[in-house]
């Protein structure tokens, strides 16, 4: 039995040459966007940022994989979700970057050692 993977993929990038009519629809929904202790890791994606501070954004995403090898493609496809749903709202984007992180590969603390 092969055991799965959590990879988790942070996507961080700019807002670019949005409209006064963009900036406003965008903040008036950051409130749902701004907590950053409501953070998840999920398949669709989370998206936070704070507009009126700064013009950043920052996805994350979350994927099961069997192998080691297909981490690189669930890279490619959180960069293209967090691309895709920018273009499809017609919000400009510029620096996406991403950072991958395969959760087997995270030392587990004192605690996470004794609940083991």
């Amino acid at each position: 039995m092969t055991e799965l993977r959590t990879i988790r993929v942070t996507v961080r990038g700019s807002f670019d040459n949005l409209t006064d009519a963009q900036k406003a629809e965008l903040i008036a929904a950051g409130d749902q966007h701004a907590d950053i202790l409501a953070v998840a890791y999920t398949e669709e994606g989370h998206l936070t940022y704070d507009l009126k501070a700064r013009p950043f954004f920052t996805f994350r995403f979350a994927e099961q994989v069997a192998e080691e090898k297909d981490i690189p493609q669930v890279t490619a496809r959180a960069e293209a979700k967090a691309a895709a749903w920018m273009t499809e709202r017609g919000y400009g984007f510029k620096r996406i970057t991403s950072q991958t992180v395969d959760m087997s590969e995270v030392p587990l603390g004192p605690r996470g050692r004794r609940q083991q």
